[in-house]
This record gives C-alpha cells, sequence and structure tokens, in this order.
C-alpha cells in the first residue's frame, strides 16, 4: 500500500523474529528500491535547469543541473547604460543565486536517501556531505544567506584601471 507520498507502507519492519533468509530478503527488496529511486531522481536531475535574474533585472542566466552556465540573457537593453563593472557584478550574482537554487533543488532531491530505513532497521541513510559537494553556503536559507560582497569586485575593477594607467 502507498501512503500517496512515495512509500510504501505494506513493508513490515524486519523483528528480531524474523528468519535470517526473510530478513536478507527484505533488505534486497529495500536495496533495490532504493537504486531504482536513485536512478529515477538521477534522470530527473538530468534535464533539470534553473533561470533567475539579476536583483537589477539586467540579466537573466540559466544553469545546468551541475551549476553549469547554459545561457545567459541581456534583458530591456539595460546593459548599455552599465558600466562593465557593473554588468560583471549582475552576472556573477545571477549566476550565484542560480547555482545556489540548484544545489538545493539536487539537495531535495537526494534528501529521502538520506534517512534510514523504516523497514530495515540496519539500513541507514546515506551521509552525504552537502558543503563539501556544493560548499559551505548552499546550506544556509535565503534569509540567513549573508549577500554577496560588491566591494571586492569593485576593488579589483580600480586596481585595473589603476593598473592601465601605469603602463
Amino acid at each position: 500500500m502507498n501512503d500517496g507520498g512515495g512509500t510504501d507502507t505494506s513493508r513490515e519492519p524486519v523483528t528480531q523474529d524474523a528468519s535470517i533468509e526473510q530478513r536478507l530478503a527484505q533488505a534486497m527488496a529495500e536495496l533495490e528500491a532504493t537504486q531504482k529511486a536513485v536512478a529515477e531522481a538521477e534522470e530527473e536531475l538530468r534535464h533539470a535547469s534553473c533561470t533567475v535574474r539579476s536583483k537589477d533585472r539586467a540579466v537573466e542566466v540559466t544553469v545546468g543541473h551541475q551549476g553549469e552556465l547554459t545561457a545567459l540573457r541581456f534583458l530591456d537593453g539595460k546593459y548599455r547604460t552599465m558600466t562593465a563593472g557593473e554588468l560583471a557584478a549582475s552576472v556573477l550574482e545571477a549566476a550565484e543565486r542560480a547555482r545556489t537554487q540548484m544545489s538545493r533543488q539536487v539537495m531535495e532531491t537526494f534528501e529521502p536517501f538520506t534517512r534510514p530505513s523504516d523497514a530495515v532497521p540496519e539500513m541507514t541513510g546515506v551521509d552525504i556531505d552537502w558543503a563539501a559537494i556544493f560548499g559551505p553556503g548552499v546550506q544556509e536559507t535565503a534569509h540567513t544567506a549573508p549577500g554577496p560582497s560588491r566591494n571586492r569586485l569593485r576593488d579589483e575593477i580600480h586596481e585595473d584601471a589603476e593598473d592601465e594607467h601605469d603602463v
């Protein structure tokens, strides 16, 4: 029986009284179901993308399931009145937000596999170090994540401008 959330509730937890063969059969069935679900999740994500507009609404970026930039659009001609530094900051800000949203989608998709099995207590969930995969900021919520620092980019742009005058 399915509980409506995709979980099969007809599987009874393995008890200590069950024979080794029964416990092994249930563990194998659980493993096969998990392998199938992982393959389905991978296929779903293979076609996933995320599109985000910069806060100034000058650019729109799309990233693929691995965070790779797949599209970049300049909107409404706003880029024509922007300095190179402002445009670069808009592109980087939108790309970072899109990558963060995509990584969170990946985490949500694979989160069920991190939980231990109800039916087979010996099958613990997979321990995934999301921070090692996506970086430490991915687990922060949108409200707790620090905003992008534009000062560093501006400092580097100013330094480049100074370097050009030194030549």
